[in-house]
């Protein structure tokens, strides 16, 4: 028996593979630090943590409505209007299984066939195969790292056809950190804003800043961009919520009913008692977010700093999220014990079998010649697993 045509046009996330096998290697007694893994090491905050407890305790442990409970989507709806001064309509909002889930609901409820999704490089490695999945060819706009990683206007208008359907944002980016700036980002609205089609503004690290920057949201910038984007977030970096499960997009009614209906055919609503704790997020301040955010920002600095006194080594600044993309492709080419060292994914191995460090290799996210590290990890291992990866460059030759 055949499996599916579509299973065949997707890969398994390497970003999931590569921590999956630091940790097989961990449990081995191997000491590996992992890059990998794109989730804050902080513990979910306290008060959050008591909100789920609570509702489980009170027996809050059955079906909610399958777009989500009612007192989240009021939370959900306060938080868009008080950050981002966006005004929705609890029915213009779904709560999911994550934000990954929202943009794969969105992605099956807009897409058909022969669709084209306009996608910037680096790209989360999601993206291209949510469109295959969904039968829209993937259009990739090429950026750079002497630009920031930030998009060219002109560049994405060149990407936009008759056939585009819908355009990804992110930013903060994964892989890179990428942050649009207001002035940039008003560009590509202009851009954006006349084409018929829609956009989709993954916000999932607009809290996760460094340096003053401002995020802002494209929905925000007309009332047409409002009508036209879907925005979607979610509470697993923020608030350091990775495994409870909890996304929402909001956008425009007909979109967001197609995208429950989906859900409801296939996860249902999510885990009750974890939406209790996204309202609690939600409502309950960011002392912890500042907290975290500042050591974040402290580690950014050193990792960058320590990547770029490694020789051939260049890492761009990231405005945001915990990543750092760093430009490796002088190591290329080069061989280890008579092995040669072709492309991003062999150099990973490499670092991974020969340093003991993790690290997601940069062709993943449509980036060759470059690796991501995440810094979400402790100074300690942060340090010691720069200190091996320049060992292990060292060594090549």
């Amino acid at each position: 028996m055949k499996l599916s045509q579509r299973v065949g046009m997707i890969k398994p996330s390497p970003t999931l593979a590569v921590t999956a096998k630091a940790k097989a290697l961990k449990a081995r007694g191997v000491d590996v630090i992992g890059f990998g893994a794109g989730e804050p090491d902080f513990d979910t905050p306290v008060h959050i943590k008591d909100a789920a407890k609570k509702a489980l305790d009170e027996g809050f442990t059955k079906y909610t409505p399958g777009s989500g409970a009612d007192d989240l989507k009021q939370a959900i709806v306060e938080k868009f209007q008080r950050d981002n001064g966006l005004k929705y309509e609890p029915g213009q909002v779904i709560v999911s299984c994550g934000a990954k889930h929202s943009l794969y609901n969105l992605f099956q409820a807009i897409l058909d066939p022969g669709d084209e999704v306009v996608i910037i490089a680096p790209y989360w490695v999601s993206y291209p195969d949510m469109a295959l999945l969904a039968g829209a060819k993937p259009v990739l706009v090429q950026t750079s790292a002497k630009k920031g990683f930030r998009p060219d206007p002109k560049d994405l208008e060149k990407a936009l056809s008759p056939k585009t359907k819908l355009v990804v944002l992110n930013s903060p980016s994964n892989p890179a950190g990428a942050g649009i700036p207001g002035e940039q980002l008003k560009e590509i609205a202009s851009v954006l804003e006349p084409g018929d089609f829609w956009i989709v503004s993954d916000e999932i690290y607009e809290k996760i800043v460094y340096d003053g920057f401002q995020h802002i949201s494209i929905a925000s910038l007309g009332e047409k961009l409002f009508q036209k984007t879907i925005v979607v977030n979610g509470l697993s970096k923020s608030y350091s919520m990775t495994g409870w499960r909890i996304g929402y997009a909001a956008g425009d009614k007909d979109v967001v009913k197609a995208m429950s209906n989906i859900q409801d055919q296939s996860t249902s609503n999510p885990t009750s008692f974890a939406q209790k704790g996204a309202v609690a997020a939600l409502n309950g301040g960011e002392d912890d977010l500042r907290k975290m955010v500042k050591e974040f920002g402290a580690r950014r600095d050193w990792i960058v700093k320590a990547l770029e006194e490694i020789p051939g080594v260049r890492c761009s600044n990231p405005e945001g999220a915990f990543y750092v993309f760093p430009d490796i492709s002088v190591y290329l080419g080069k061989s280890f014990q008579g092995k040669k060292i072709n492309n991003s994914t062999e150099l990973s191995d490499y670092l991974l079998d020969q340093a003991k460090v993790a690290v997601v290799m940069g062709s993943a996210f449509g980036a060759e010649g470059f690796i991501r590290l995440s810094y979400a990890t402790s100074m300690k291992n942060i340090q010691e697993g720069v200190k091996r990866i320049a060992d292990a460059l060292k060594k090549l030759e």
